[in-house]
């Protein structure tokens, strides 16, 4: 298609890398389940290779596009397309609760993949359904069980938010530039708002903690912070506090969150 072909430079400083095949496109669209009753945000369309089909479903879409040239072609091709020229870095994410259900949709660049995943999973609390992709070592983290290398912070916060799943890889070739690595589709689907964290920033501030120092015992870590309520909440968890970080479950972690 002759929109595919258009000269613009992929910008490294923005970690563009577009989307080149048709059917990944729709694999990725249709892990969405969108339906033409949704409101769909987009971020980063590029080229349109995932807005294509999303325009296709009759949803309410909006994309956020920080690249202008970019999001005057979106504009220009789709005329009645809602185009936010935006860093979704800095997108004020939690404006989106005032307006009803939504699903979020993107080929995320690698450089902060993990941060807008951070942030949208925790302030989205009308999120219905997210389809991320992601760096493949990423996509392993945000699924990953307790106890193996990949489990770690953004794991167990963002698993605190959401049930993630690991969908299917997708190789450098599909890409205009070839990224150096693979990249993968992960699934979150929110979890019911009683198994949500009371209280979030003391939970990122213990992921924080614990995660900085991943190789040391939980024990050691919290050292000073090892009062009798915690001591009695290791006890009756059976968990010990020997233990590395990585062994604690995102349950157990907003557990101790409350406590420590």
């Amino acid at each position: 298609m002759a929109h595919q072909d258009q000269p613009h430079r992929a910008k490294k400083s923005l970690g563009q890398n577009f989307l080149t095949d048709q059917n990944i496109c729709r694999k990725i669209v249709d892990a969405l389940a969108p339906s033409p009753d949704d409101t769909i945000i987009e971020i980063g369309p590029g080229r349109g290779a995932l807005t294509e089909y999303l325009v296709e479903t009759g949803a309410k879409l909006r994309v956020v596009e920080m690249d202008d040239y970019l999001a005057d072609r979106l504009e220009a091709r789709w005329p009645g397309l809602d185009v936010i020229r935006a860093d979704a870095l800095k997108f004020p994410w939690m404006d989106l609760n005032g307006a009803g259900p939504c699903k979020i949709i993107g080929n995320l660049p690698y450089n902060v993949g993990s941060k807008l995943i951070w942030d949208i999973v925790s302030q989205v609390t009308t999120l219905e359904r997210a389809v991320f992709m992601v760096q493949h070592e990423v996509a392993l983290r945000l699924t990953a069980e307790p106890g193996v290398k990949a489990y770690g912070g953004l794991t167990a916060w963002v698993r605190n938010f959401s049930d993630t799943r690991y969908l299917f890889k997708v190789p450098p070739t599909v890409f205009r530039p070839q990224p150096k690595v693979d990249s993968a589709v992960v699934r979150f689907d929110p979890l019911p708002e009683n198994a949500r964290p009371e209280d979030p920033d003391r939970l990122a501030g213990l992921v924080k903690l614990l995660f900085q120092q991943r190789r040391k015992q939980i024990s050691t870590i919290l050292k000073k912070r090892m009062t009798p309520a915690v001591e009695l909440w290791f006890q009756e968890e059976g968990v010990s506090p020997a233990l590395r970080p990585e062994n604690l479950t995102p349950a157990q972690f907003r557990a101790l969150s409350l406590i420590y």
